[in-house]
């Protein structure tokens, strides 16, 4: 279970200098933070020398603190016309500062007022996570691990080309600089990779050492007369990646259109194929989805990745309304009410473990959701003031726009059957005939994925659900989503929308009076006595089809080949894999939430660049898992 997050209090020395009361120690040298950044970090790395001309280059650091070293290089990589083509800082934080404090702090550094300004804005909440923050249209990634540096470090999936090795004095905070973290550090690294710090403590050099690293010195800072200098002997864990950066996504859904984004993002050239017609332009639909997070005790997986995903949304959520067009949606904020004592008990003991920023999840009274509400609810239970509603047609057209010139999106037209060819993947029609060749496939078509690609292995079934519109004028509208067994929607257009069923086994798309009935007793629930007087029979609604996996989590990654001889100690990592053949499918209700983070974990594979999740949350989702317990199941099968 992750650590409640302690924000870093904002305090000085005598001389002015930025301090930690709990480290007793300043936060940079007292002739000042960039100069150090700059002869330290990037001089001790020979940058901006050693990205030039390359596609990307990887930095990792070891304590992100004031953010000034990560100012500092972004800047450098803004002034510099031969700079790689993205850059991706990825940096640890166990007491991260707040925003606010961040805004006082760098107000001290008027030379990056433009670039604070940017980062304040994308600051996120403070929950333990892997934050990944884009700038510069994502050729700039900050990607910011909250927690333990050392457990942070074991989860993050990286090949970094250069390491800032910051932290309080050794003699202040020796687990920043011990030997089972360099180790740690190490196994992130690229071959060769370099190092660099301003401590010559003998300890951080035995580390260095033992760790694999060659160490040497040069002249130091302001009054430090040395500084270490590292690099890494033996072979790190290499970035991997396509050189023909070509893709075909088949699925134009919410899942489909967040894979083509993030990847025509990276440079990739994607053909889109989806069986519908294309919806209006413009047209932000009439349907709209919930998005938040969840809370449990023991900060489950599923917790874990819910919050992930929320995360991210939010993210690029932020990110695509600077384009037009952008989404439509709105955080209006999420009740989700408790069912029943139980529930409420556990509601309870989530927040009280965890203690999570007011802006990400509170317990209230039922008299308090009432009042978030503006209407009478029916219990009390969970408030995410940054949650609320969306309307998917509206992300999927801003997702779409997004992409640009290397998107060819081809509606009404379906991949009928997948085929290899040499280096590459063939799409083909009904006929036999090819539609597009590429040596990367992206399966985001829900449930019709396991045709493209059958499995023995794989279980996907497809659960119908319904959703009800109800006139504004019979029903005292919510200003927030409430939830309890199902939802209802604040008033847009002059009418509600509740639901949802949970049907699985049912084909039908046509909405049914029964299922009317359903969703009015999920309302009744929410919001007592407001479905009285109102006809089922006489309601309007609509009907849309998810794909759920057995274990309700989604597939995201490389597909596994259950046909390929087994390996005789079955692992993930050993599992063989189609060539080139990537999913992003069965969302199941949570598909606004897990899409967005899908198509960034799936660019980050592809282009072989830092995770932008933990290690055991990408296993989580990783599609090779059923057929891995499959093949623990057959091994430990009595003979």
């Amino acid at each position: 279970m992750a650590e409640p997050v302690e924000p870093a209090r904002l305090a000085f020395a005598a001389d002015g200098t930025p301090y930690s009361a709990a480290f007793g120690d300043v936060y940079h040298s007292a002739e000042g933070g960039p100069a150090q950044a700059r002869h330290v970090f990037l001089g001790g790395n020979d940058l901006p020398e050693r990205w030039r001309g390359r596609r990307g280059f990887t930095i990792l650091e070891t304590g992100f603190g004031l953010g000034l070293n990560f100012l500092t290089t972004w800047h450098a990589w803004r002034e510099d016309p031969q700079r790689c083509e993205r850059l991706h800082f990825v940096s640890v934080e166990k007491h991260p500062f707040t925003r606010h404090d961040l805004e006082q702090l760098h107000a001290r550094y008027p030379e990056f007022a433009p670039l604070a300004a940017l980062l304040h804005a994308a600051w996120p909440l403070l929950v333990p996570a892997v934050h990944r923050l884009a700038f510069d249209a994502g050729r700039v990634q900050l990607t910011l691990a909250i927690g333990d540096a050392t457990r942070a470090l074991r989860e993050l999936r990286l090949a970094a080309d250069a390491v800032f090795l910051d932290g309080f004095d050794p003699a202040r905070n020796p687990a920043l600089w011990s030997p089972e973290l360099m180790k740690v550090v190490a196994r992130a690294c690229a071959p060769g990779a370099t190092a660099a710090t301003w401590s010559v403590a003998g300890a951080v050099r035995d580390a260095l050492r033992s760790a694999g690293f060659e160490v040497g010195k040069r002249p130091g800072f302001a009054r430090k007369r040395d500084m270490l200098v590292a690099r890494l002997l033996r072979a790190g864990r290499g970035a991997s990646g396509f050189a023909a950066r070509r893709a075909i996504v088949v699925g134009a859904g919410i899942s489909g259109a967040a894979v083509s984004e993030r990847l025509c993002a990276r440079g990739w050239d994607v053909t889109l194929f989806e069986r519908l017609p294309r919806p209006p332009a413009g047209e932000p639909g009439r349907p709209a989805g919930v998005f938040h997070p969840v809370v449990t005790p023991d900060d489950s997986l599923f917790a874990r990745l819910t919050r992930a995903g929320f995360l991210a949304a939010l993210a690029q959520w932020r990110a695509l309304e600077r384009a037009a067009p952008g989404p439509v949606w709105d955080a209006c904020g999420v009740l989700q009410l408790a069912r029943e004592e139980r529930e409420e008990q556990a509601q309870r003991a989530a927040i009280a473990a965890h203690v999570y920023p007011a802006e990400y999840a509170q317990y209230v009274t039922r008299e308090e959701a009432s009042a978030h509400a503006g209407v009478p609810v029916g219990a009390g239970g969970l408030w995410f003031p940054s949650s609320g509603w969306i309307k998917p047609l509206s992300l999927i057209h801003a997702q779409l726009a997004a992409a640009g010139a290397r998107l060819e999106a081809r509606f009404d037209c379906e991949v009928a059957r997948l085929a290899r060819s040499g280096e590459s993947w063939l799409a083909l029609d009904g006929e036999g005939r090819e539609l597009a060749r590429a040596p990367v496939v992206v399966l985001a078509n829900a449930a019709n994925a396991v045709q493209l690609a059958p499995s023995g292995a794989l279980r996907i079934r497809r659960v119908r659900g319904q959703v009800s519109f109800l006139p504004e004028s019979r029903v005292a509208a919510p200003r927030v989503v409430a939830l309890r067994g199902g939802f209802v929607l604040p008033a847009m257009h002059g009418e509600l929308i509740a639901g949802a069923s949970y049907d699985f086994d049912d084909d039908d798309p046509a909405p049914r009076a029964d299922g009317h009935a359903g969703n009015l007793a999920r309302l009744a629930r929410i919001l007592p006595g407001a479905a009285a007087d109102v006809d089922a029979a006489a309601l309007d609604g609509m009907v849309g089809f998810r794909a759920v996996a057995p274990d309700r989590l989604p597939l995201i990654g490389p597909l596994a080949a259950d046909d390929a001889a087994a390996p005789k100690n079955p692992r993930l990592a050993t599992l063989p894999r189609r060539d080139g053949l990537y999913g992003a499918f069965a969302f199941g209700s949570r598909g606004l939430l897990w899409a967005g983070l899908g198509g960034e974990l799936l660019g980050s594979l592809l282009d072989g660049e830092p995770l932008p999740v933990e290690a055991r949350l990408a296993e989580a989702l990783d599609p090779g898992r059923f057929l891995l317990r499959a093949l623990r199941r057959a091994t430990s099968a009595p003979a």
